[in-house]
């Protein structure tokens, strides 16, 4: 058996270092091909693990260490869940597999002709060569145009972004406890979500539930029932890619909960004091959260190919790019289609399948020269979404769930796709703890609270006291 060893394009040959002189000019000692992918989310990390039995080198480039579990982001910004329970050390998960590597990285290009992914300058510069490139760098914010709104109402697509909308929404009640102006108190005990996706209506139920449950007998100048929570939609329903009759139910439990739905509401302007909504009535806020629309990552251009109005790259019906066989795109930043030439959705599934696609065919491609590329076909097994505590619905298509049939559904679901058994526990342990007392066991505010510091509503508080 030959003993391959690892290798990077980033060792340093010369001509005292040892190795063969075609490995010298070619700063490769294994041949071997190279499959290089960038991003480990649930697409980037799906086609690592389909290669693992390959005559390939994996390499893995990721611009953080640790893969996340993105559908639960939003128990971390309202405090059900910590930071390392839904996200795992990318080197851990793939330990195990002899022919993978990982690299912290950022790419910047690539370069197609040469066949180079290109890191950041901060990494060095380096260039890493690749026989076969899949570009798995998902999604991020689209403010649609109006990118100043992002200080104001930051969305949630990291670690970073969920840890400080927690610090947001917790700091609001504690500066409310200290607050005698009963107008700036409304300020802070006003949230709003924008977007009644999965997202934005996840966030506003664990809003509500966070403030009605685990902190109503917490303050003693306050009364965190008497937040306002708003849910804001520029469409005429909830969970626009939901049966209506799901979507009815949805609203139905909102309401319910304590949330206040706008729909077909348009979001005109957005600052420190608040938000705008179809250029005339004004939201006071301190607290908003941006769930209404994602943009590619900038894939599209390090190819130098057309995109569509989100950024992301028309694929071919095996994931690669046109003109390019060597090159595939997945998840979020790929313009893939069903069957009836509808494009897929941003769903972690979609990129789960996708992964296993790509990793499949490269392995078969690179064993057997000139077979014939298969088709990717999505399996749709359904999509989930809750609301509140024991309240989710799910649409398996001829089957419906809703209540907490869903939200049992939505649990195991959840806990199984979770990577590690340290997290499955712990998040399953937690979860049966909020069920039975109503606790939130994250509600830590981190880093720097004066930076946090919100803007006053308009006008001078201390003056109007006063007159």
């Amino acid at each position: 058996m030959t003993d391959f060893a690892m290798q990077t394009s980033f060792h340093v040959h010369s001509p005292t270092c040892g190795c063969p002189a075609e490995a010298r000019a070619s700063g490769e000692t294994d041949k071997r091909p190279r499959v290089v992918i960038v991003g480990a989310g649930f697409g980037g990390l799906s086609a690592a693990r389909a290669l693992a039995k390959a005559n390939v080198r994996v390499t893995l480039v990721d611009r953080r260490n640790h893969h996340l579990f993105q559908p639960l982001l939003y128990q971390v910004a309202t405090a059900g869940l910590s930071p390392s329970q839904i996200a795992t050390p990318i080197r851990t998960i793939l330990r195990r597999q002899e022919n993978a590597e990982v690299l912290l990285g950022t790419v910047t290009g690539v370069d197609t002709e040469r066949q180079h992914a290109v890191l950041a300058s901060e990494h060095g510069g380096h260039r890493i060569n690749y026989d076969y490139l899949v570009l798995a760098t998902g999604a991020r914010h689209s403010y649609f145009g109006r990118d100043e709104w992002e200080e104001f109402a930051p969305g949630l697509k990291s670690l970073e972004d969920a840890i400080e909308l927690r610090k947001r929404i917790l700091l609001a009640f504690e500066r409310a406890e200290l607050e005698q102006d009963e107008e700036a108190r409304r300020r802070l005990l006003t949230f709003v979500v924008i977007g009644a996706g999965p997202t934005g209506v996840e966030m506003a139920g664990a809003i509500a539930e966070l403030a009605r449950r685990a902190l109503a007998s917490d303050f003693r100048s306050i009364d965190p029932r008497a937040a306002r929570v708003l849910l804001v939609e520029a469409g005429p329903r909830t969970l626009a890619t939901f049966p209506e009759e799901l979507s009815a139910y949805t609203e139905k439990a909102l309401t319910c909960l304590g949330v206040e739905l706008m729909l077909t509401s348009k979001v005109t302007g957005i600052d420190a004091h608040g938000v705008t909504l179809d250029g005339a009535r004004m939201i006071p806020s301190a607290c908003v959260v941006w769930a209404a629309g994602v943009a590619a990552s900038p894939v599209a251009k390090w190819l130098n190919v057309e995109a569509d109005r989100a950024g992301r790259v028309s694929v071919q019906w095996d994931l690669s790019i046109p003109s390019h066989p060597d090159i595939f795109v997945i998840g979020d930043c790929a313009l893939a289609k069903d069957k009836k030439s509808r494009p897929l959705p941003g769903l972690a599934p979609v990129a789960k399948q996708q992964g296993e696609h790509v990793g499949r065919l490269i392995s078969k491609i690179t064993r057997w020269r000139g077979v014939p590329r298969p088709v990717f076909r999505y399996k749709d097994y359904g999509a989930l979404a809750t609301i509140g505590r024991k309240i989710a619905i799910a649409d398996f298509g001829k089957i419906k769930l809703r209540g907490l049939l869903g939200w049992l559904m939505w649990c195991l679901a959840h806990v199984y796709f979770l990577i590690g058994f340290r997290n499955r526990f712990s998040v399953a342990i937690d979860w049966a703890w909020s069920y039975l007392t109503f606790e939130r066991g994250a509600r830590l505010i981190t880093g720097s609270v004066e930076a946090a510091q919100p803007a006053p509503i308009a006008g001078n508080v201390a003056e109007r006291r006063a007159a």
